[in-house]
């Protein structure tokens, strides 16, 4: 029973990890791409000189 509870424990840590990451790394991938805009528009629009 001991050893049940361990591979238990195991598994439930690993669909955690695997849970976590299939969430998380979309959104970390989206944000970058809005980071990455957000300066590339910034960086290529040029302001008229005075």
């Amino acid at each position: 029973m001991e050893e049940q509870q361990r591979i238990v424990s195991i598994l439930d840590k690993f669909d955690a990890l695997v849970n976590d990451l299939s969430r998380g790394l979309p959104a970390e991938i989206q944000a970058r791409r809005q980071q990455y805009e957000h300066y590339r528009d910034r960086l290529l629009s040029f302001r008229e000189a005075a």
